[in-house]
């Protein structure tokens, strides 16, 4: 007779599980052999079974929407799917009760307070609990999230443009900035996580714009987390919508001091991606597609060469790798199971 393993059950709950990312990430537990939901909430739905909001999700366990200040159960650990000001007073509560806290929302991703609040539009009042929080990319900073109680995951955008930018390595020495960001996006990445009259069907069909030019709260983000162990540059970051639901295309172009050698940037992106589970690198930037990383939690990436310019054209499913799929990539590491599980078929 096999003996079949004990399963370690890991509980956790979402706050905020009523939105787009909250929703995504629900689903991805649910094919999650370790981690167990056991707890969600939604001001918007409290009282509502999970089934009746999303029928898609009729499979999981008999889970009710409760309040955000419902009493989360004893070892339960958290998510947080929330506006930035609400993750600003949930998450130093949940830290203080013992809790593994991962935040979705923007609040703890700034380590310049006067940056954060121009880009937020609000005063940053836990600011003093910066030196807790580690950014959760795990491509960057894996061995720190493995050891982290409480991790900021970042942005849709911000990934989607620091990775190709950071896994140059020791060639963004010789970057002369500015640095531009031409990235386009679904309207679940643009339109957050309630549903606007902006981003409805009719607004969207058959159009094309740009929104928040110079002043998206990702410009900082890029520009704090492209350029770790280098010298910073100045990051130019028009984001765009998309006639479409999901995925972030971003095209990246970085001007060097001298003439770019494309066998040099072809073996330091190659390293790197070779070693990374969630990381594609292409040979043209003509493949790189959003619908090649839909509803997956890769990033893939290729790049062109003209003389000093150097053009990165990165994809992104941005409520996956670019929200949940990236969180639960963080959860995995935090809690010491292998970190692809339940983001790839093994």
């Amino acid at each position: 007779m096999t003996l079949v393993p004990f399963m370690k059950q890991t509980k956790l709950a979402i706050i905020g599980a009523g939105g787009l990312t909250g929703k995504e990430l629900t689903s991805l537990l649910s094919h999650h052999p370790h981690f167990q939901l056991v707890h969600i909430t939604s001001n918007q739905v409290d009282g509502k079974h999970i089934r009746d909001v999303f029928p898609e999700l009729s499979h999981l366990p008999d889970l009710v929407f409760q309040k955000h200040d419902t009493q989360v159960p004893k070892d339960v650990h958290i998510v947080l799917a929330t506006p930035n000001e609400v993750s600003l007073d949930k998450a130093p509560e949940f830290l203080k009760e013992g809790r593994k806290v991962i935040d979705l929302s923007g609040t703890f991703r700034l380590h310049d307070q006067v940056k954060f609040e121009k880009a937020y539009q609000f005063p940053h009042t836990k600011f003093d609990m910066m030196d807790q929080v580690v950014f959760g990319l795990p491509e960057l900073f894996r061995e720190k999230i493995k050891n982290a109680n409480f991790v900021s995951n970042p942005g849709c955008y911000a990934t989607s443009a620091i990775l190709p930018i950071a896994i140059l390595g020791n060639l963004r020495k010789n970057i002369q900035g500015p640095v531009v960001v031409d990235a386009k996006s679904g309207v679940s990445g643009a339109g957050g996580r309630t549903e606007e009259i902006k981003f409805a069907y009719t607004h969207v069909y058959e159009n094309f714009r740009a929104y928040k030019i110079l002043s998206h709260q990702h410009e900082p983000e890029i520009e704090e987390y492209a350029f770790v162990g280098s010298e910073p540059k100045e990051i130019l970051f028009t984001p765009h919508l998309l006639p479409v639901y999901r995925g972030i295309l971003s095209t990246i172009y970085i001007q060097f001091t001298n003439p770019v050698d494309p066998k040099e940037i072809q073996e330091k992106l190659q390293a790197v991606a070779e070693k990374e589970p969630f990381l594609r690198l292409y040979k043209t930037p003509e493949e790189i597609e959003i619908k090649k990383v839909q509803n997956t939690n890769f990033l893939d990436l290729g790049f062109k060469t003209k003389g000093n310019t150097l053009v990165l054209v990165s994809a992104l499913d941005n409520l996956v790798k670019g929200a949940a799929g990236q969180a639960l990539q963080n959860l995995n590491l935090m809690f010491g199971y292998p970190e692809n599980l339940g983001l790839v078929s093994i």
